[in-house]
């Protein structure tokens, strides 16, 4: 074998294992979720604490909240373990029963499809929490809401419809069936 090889073979193995480089990003993202659940109990906290005295409306907008911390935690672990299985190293289901079965099984346009699904959840709640509120905020403010909103739906919608597209048999394949 060449020294041209063995550089080659050698810069391969090296940009292989890169890939553990992305661990510590997973690992700070569970991290992150000690902080949504901190912030969970702080709404939980308060929503008690002020129910007796809350209009209808402040309730909704609590719960709203505790929905929207919810959605981003349920992102978090799905970045975190399809993320990881995706990029980094296979994981075992079979370790451990309470394991998710979509964690060894999604693909990275499964993931592309959640992620922007989530996105869209947790930007439909926010444009919902402007609308609750829409004697504090401003037109320009609801309109700037509805505007991001209707391009995160957009934007999913268009994923979807790629995936679907990069995914269907060529007219040519369905003639042979």
């Amino acid at each position: 074998m060449n020294s041209s090889n063995k550089f080659v073979i050698s810069m391969e193995n090296v940009l292989f294992a890169s890939r553990w480089l992305l661990a510590p990003f997973f690992f700070a993202l569970a991290l992150s979720l000690t902080v949504l659940l901190l912030k969970t109990g702080q709404h939980v906290f308060h929503l008690v604490e002020t129910a007796f005295g809350s209009t209808e409306s402040d309730v909704v907008l609590e719960v709203l909240g505790l929905i929207d911390l919810c959605l981003t935690g349920s992102l978090v672990v799905l970045v975190i373990f399809s993320g990881y299985e995706n990029f980094v190293s296979r994981t075992d289901p079979g370790r451990n029963k309470s394991w998710p079965e979509w964690m060894a099984s999604i693909d990275f346009g499964g993931l592309k499809l959640k992620l922007i699904s989530s996105i869209v959840a947790i930007s439909g709640i926010q444009t919902l929490r402007s609308f609750m509120e829409i004697q504090n905020e401003s037109d320009r403010s609801l309109m700037w809401s509805v505007g991001i909103h209707l391009a995160f739906v957009l934007s999913a919608l268009l994923l979807a419809l790629s995936e679907r597209l990069s995914h269907s048999p060529s007219p040519a394949g369905e003639a042979e069936h």
